[in-house]
């Protein structure tokens, strides 16, 4: 008998694609009784495992409300017209505008302890995005930063860190430099700005050599940190507008029916498109979602806010799972605090860093789970509290990234990714 391989393969932006090519050889391996079933899974798992870990992280801009996401309160004088529906976990309920997420949280688990003091916006963002409080004398790196220097691929031709929206305070690159600064993407969905390359390669090829003798003038005149920043950046974005894998950026190649179920909205877009950056090589996206700060008219606002998250959330874990990448994705989802137990007399709640929630799944974590608990009323944790330290320990862990690794500042001063922080029980099965 003879078995045709040409006839299954699959081409992507890649070139033959691993899915296509696992598929295919196992598939005729078995045919042929070269191959059992737990040989075929074994080399599917091996060939994933060279991956590597990434990060997603969706990023709810503003500090969203515990009680309208996934510690609510029913029943009780704090928790106004929202009402808390069941999962698919037993005994475990979320607030009513997360459907689509009480169906999937057997892939997830919810911190619903997690506490800090710091109540301003900005200097809190900071602190989600770096460990650290803002300071006057450093500009502390990002996590993204951090752990793209542990996670990226040498001589890989996209970014390290990606922003899918306006990158929010502390997701930068500090003294790691300026190849781990986020790239910008503005419209997820739309390839983006200026990648197109618009004259033949003779003539780009003669632009970068002008440039290049510009460069070499400035140098001379004392800019050489410039110009070498410059000189790094200029080269990575050539060298990504040649990339094939610039390919991750056009969402036409998935299913009609894939783009329907993530949502047809900027959010929507933009999770697909963190899947599928992670699936070319990058090792963090963010996907920032903004106008979680519901001083008034919060349950309003949170039933729309969350229509455009909650259906992107639950399809982001299905379809990492279904491509065999949630062991080796981790999603987090989260913003700076969380919201007041009191409503206030516009009919939305203030700034509460004292008790909020986090979600995090994939890369060890085990899913099907609450972390920690809050009083009745709302007013602080009750059980098992987690900072922030505690969350980026964790993380680290879960990506195999050392937390105390240390990098030097300017000024000479180490600088470990997590400064305190201890494993969150029981996050890791």
């Amino acid at each position: 008998m003879k078995t045709s391989l040409h006839q299954n393969l699959q081409f992507s932006r890649r070139g033959l694609t691993r899915r296509s090519f696992l598929h295919t050889v196992s598939a005729t391996a078995a045919a042929t009784g070269f191959l059992s079933l737990q040989d075929m899974m074994s080399l599917q798992a091996a060939e994933l495992r060279k991956r590597g870990k990434k990060m997603i992280v969706l990023w709810m801009q503003g500090g969203p409300s515990q009680l309208e996401t996934f510690d609510p309160k029913p029943t009780t004088d704090i928790s106004g017209p929202t009402k808390s529906i069941k999962t698919i976990l037993p005994g475990v309920e979320i607030a009513h505008a997360w459907p689509e997420t009480a169906k999937a949280l057997d892939k997830a688990t919810i911190i619903r302890s997690m506490t800090s003091k710091e109540g301003n916006h900005q200097r809190a963002t900071y602190q989600m995005h770096t460990g650290y409080l803002p300071s006057g004398s450093v500009k502390h790196p990002g996590l993204g930063a951090n752990l793209a220097t542990h996670l990226e691929t040498p001589d890989f031709d996209l970014p390290s860190v990606v922003s899918i929206g306006r990158p929010a305070s502390g997701l930068h690159a500090g003294h790691l430099g300026i190849n781990y600064e986020p790239f910008i993407v503005d419209q997820p969905g739309q390839m983006p700005k200026n990648v197109v390359q618009s004259v033949e390669s003779a003539r780009y090829d003669r632009r970068r050599k002008l440039l290049s003798r510009v460069d070499s003038e400035f140098t001379k005149q004392g800019a050489g940190q410039v110009v070498a920043d410059h000189q790094k950046l200029y080269g990575k974005a050539a060298q990504m507008v040649l990339s094939k894998n610039l390919e991750a950026f056009n969402l036409e190649e998935e299913s009609q029916g894939l783009r329907d179920s993530y949502g047809d909205t900027d959010f929507g877009r933009g999770c697909l498109l963190a899947r599928r950056l992670i699936e070319t090589g990058v090792p963090y996206v963010e996907v920032n979602h903004r106008n979680w700060d519901t001083h008034q008219e919060i349950f309003e606002a949170t039933d729309r806010l969350a229509g455009e998250v909650d259906p992107a959330l639950a399809t982001l874990l299905g379809d990492l799972q279904t491509r065999g990448m949630l062991d080796d994705t981790l999603v987090v989802w989260m913003g700076e605090f969380g919201r007041t137990p009191r409503i206030n007399p516009r009919t939305g709640r203030d700034h509460f860093p004292r008790a909020f929630n986090a979600l995090l799944a994939g890369a060890g974590v085990r899913g099907g789970q609450v972390i920690g608990s809050t009083t009745k009323d709302g007013s602080m944790v009750d059980d098992q509290p987690v900072t922030i330290g505690d969350l980026f320990t964790s993380i680290c862990h879960a990506l195999d990234v050392d937390p105390t690794s240390e990098t030097i500042s300017p000024l000479g001063r180490p600088m470990k990714i997590v400064e305190e922080g201890a494993l969150v029980e029981g996050l890791f099965g």
